[in-house]
């Protein structure tokens, strides 16, 4: 059965579904590493990219952003010179009701009877105004960090913009 695409799950509706101890099967989040790059050093600007409308991001999409990010930095800046961080983690768990399709599908498909739906995956929840993905460089790589966040908010269900802060 296909992956049904994200726009179906961006959208927050009803309360969030987190208690993964009563729930069986969940399939573990693609992303792993949250903290990347050189961890020990201080570096003297926070780049950061900023969600401007409440939705869920789904795991797949901030591993896919995640990736692109760090790729390009590692490329243009150096794995030395930067950290970025994942500001958020994937708790809500997302289900689907499985329909069966094509011929003979009516005889074994239900329908809409017991439809509560198996678990397929999971998302984040975010507020307008949060931060997602942080990139701490030294001010000669602000430019290269800016068009890196600029690639991973690309894979983001929802607009973001990017801002500066000083750290020193």
């Amino acid at each position: 059965m296909a992956r049904k695409p994200g726009r179906m799950y961006t959208k927050i509706s009803g309360p969030a579904y987190t208690r993964k101890e009563y729930m069986g099967g969940i399939p573990n989040p693609r992303i792993t590493q949250f903290d990347l790059g050189n961890l020990s050093a201080d570096f003297q600007v926070e780049v950061s990219l900023i969600v401007e409308e409440a939705c869920q991001i789904r795991h797949t999409a901030l591993e896919a952003a995640r990736i692109s990010a760090n790729r390009f930095l590692n490329k243009n800046v150096g794995s030395a010179n930067y950290r970025m961080k994942i500001r958020i983690y994937p708790h809500h768990v997302l289900r689907e009701n499985k329909q069966a399709t094509g011929a003979g599908a009516d005889r074994v498909s239900q329908g809409m009877r017991r439809s509560f739906g198996s678990p397929i995956g999971t998302a984040a929840r975010v507020k307008p105004g949060q931060k997602v993905v942080s990139v701490f460089v030294n001010r000669e790589s602000v430019e290269s960090a800016k068009k890196a966040l600029k690639k991973a908010s690309m894979k983001m269900p929802t607009p973001c913009r990017i801002a500066i802060e000083s750290t020193q």
